[in-house]
């Protein structure tokens, strides 16, 4: 027969109203929250999360959306994320919207009827329709990645724009000077972030933003594929490039080895994320790498902050650095020696 309340009450030598507050999340004294959670284990007392709801107001329940599931950046974050959750007893629903606004605006309203104590989102919309609703009815939201603007909430972001600036300037001290770039789509936050990083490193260093060495991709592994072919087609003097995100970088390296472009020889490559593909290209590939499990760390920390604190204070912008793996798809280009 299951352990009642009745029982720990027993064991702990306790009245039940203070069990009751420490099983619904109210104050106890530490040393009777010890006598509680010993005869918990001791009884294999299972407390019952719905009727706990009811009572709190609180599901223990944390709503994620995310932009792609199967996208290996967003799954990095995903995992760490729901270990920090798990470890203070919350759960998470994911929701994968597919990188469609409308998905992601049904995913909002579907986890506000779920009742979760909050959300953590990847943005895939420009607008944040029904995210303010939200954080109207008490509901914390936390952003990684990407920005909305009309929407103000804790954000954990990446220096995207200093990341693109750094990958174009070692370029640039190799004597590199038409470097090809395969961004993202112009609506998306980061996308615009390292493009602006790609432009800010050249101005800084002369060199005008070349249209026909600009490629707007996807963040897909096709987009990626397209966008080296467009810029060998226009540029045949190219003798760089810089790929904004990991699908793209593998498209543009498949690419590149199907028209039997040499690297560094012919072609000096700098990628974006997963140290695992870099490693496995020949040879291997010079890329910017994201702080994922720090993202989605810190993601968990400021939703637990807000979870727990009484009064609302200030919305916090954490920015994570990047980091430079370096390869040896980048060589040196003397001027007038290089190029397809």
């Amino acid at each position: 027969m299951a352990a009642t309340i009745k029982d720990i009450a027993k064991e702990t030598g306790l009245g039940l109203a203070t069990i009751s507050s420490y099983l619904n999340g109210g104050n106890v004294r530490e040393k009777n929250r010890i006598k509680i959670e010993e005869a918990i284990e001791k009884l294999d007392f299972e407390v019952n999360e719905v009727a706990r709801g009811l009572k709190t107001n609180r599901t223990k329940m944390i709503g994620i959306i995310l932009p792609e599931l199967n996208n290996i950046f967003f799954a990095e974050i995903i995992t760490e994320l729901e270990d920090v959750l798990r470890g203070q007893g919350y759960a998470a629903m994911i929701c994968d919207c597919r990188t469609d606004e409308k998905r992601e605006e049904e995913a909002i309203d579907f986890l506000k009827r779920r009742r979760v104590d909050g959300m953590i989102i990847i943005p895939t919309g420009k607008s944040g329709r029904g995210l303010q609703e939200v954080m109207d009815a008490g509901k914390p939201i936390v952003m990684i990645d990407r920005r909305i603007r009309n929407v103000r909430c804790d954000t954990v972001l990446v220096d995207n724009r200093g990341a693109a600036e750094d990958a174009i300037r070692r370029l640039l001290d190799r004597g590199h000077r038409k470097i090809g770039m395969i961004a993202g789509a112009e609506d998306v936050y980061t996308a615009e972030e390292r493009f602006q990083g790609y432009c800010r490193a050249l101005e800084a260093a002369g060199i005008p933003a070349e249209d026909s060495l600009i490629v707007r991709g996807d963040y897909t592994i096709r987009g990626g594929s397209r966008g080296i072919k467009e810029l060998a087609k226009r540029n045949p003097d190219m003798t760089a490039v810089f790929i904004s995100n990991y699908e793209m970088t593998l498209g543009a390296m498949i690419e590149l080895n199907e028209l039997g472009v040499r690297i560094p020889e012919e072609m000096s490559v700098i990628g974006f994320d997963n140290i695992e593909f870099a490693k496995a290209c020949i040879p291997r590939l010079s890329i910017v790498t994201q702080p994922t499990k720090e993202l989605g760390r810190r993601a968990a920390e400021l939703m637990l902050k807000r979870l727990e604190e009484k009064e609302r204070t200030e919305f916090e912008t954490v920015r994570l650095a990047t980091r430079f793996v370096e390869g040896r798809s980048v060589c040196c280009c003397p001027d007038g020696e290089r190029g397809l």
